[in-house]
């Protein structure tokens, strides 16, 4: 997949450990509105999150689209956009170096909206799915706090908006 970003904040020269993550991320319109995470806070970040031991990207973009928006990902409408790569610091183990792999899917979903299943942690910052103006998210997301997901998806949404990230018809 092309890597469309690299956040590398080089802070992690003296790091003994490597701990990589591959995520996927959904990236669906709905009436020229985005499907977005938004929290009680107003931040907003893409829906999806880590692959499973043993899943596929297809898998991983079903099941996370559906616990974190309860939208039915519709079967071979998915569409690879492209991956942004994030190297840090691991904030939970500093002796470690973390290594993000987020693929970007565009997909089709269902009408029907069922049934959150959240995280604790985004429980605690109470996401919900909102259909949002790419635009707003950006602006939106651009005063928030920059938190690593926060910089990340609101890149990506800047692609969209710029036309360097093509949306299938």
């Amino acid at each position: 997949m092309e890597v469309l970003a690299v956040f590398d904040e080089k802070n992690y020269d003296d790091t003994t450990k490597v701990y990589e993550k591959y995520n996927v991320r959904g990236v669906i319109f709905r009436d020229g509105k985005i499907a977005m995470q938004c929290s009680t806070d107003g931040e907003y970040k893409m829906p999806g999150g880590g692959m499973e031991e043993g899943e596929k990207l297809s898998e991983t973009l079903k099941r996370e689209i559906s616990e974190e928006t309860g939208l039915t990902v519709l079967e071979d409408s998915w569409h690879e956009l492209g991956e942004i790569l994030e190297m840090r610091r691991d904030i939970f183990d500093p002796s470690c170096k973390y290594i993000c792999h987020s693929y970007f899917f565009y997909c089709k979903v269902s009408e029907k909206e069922g049934e959150l299943h959240l995280t604790p942690s985004e429980v605690a910052k109470g996401y919900y799915l909102r259909w949002e103006q790419p635009e707003t998210v950006y602006e939106t997301n651009m005063r928030m706090a920059k938190d690593p997901w926060v910089i990340r998806d609101t890149a990506f949404v800047k692609m969209i908006l710029d036309g360097k990230v093509k949306l299938p018809e």
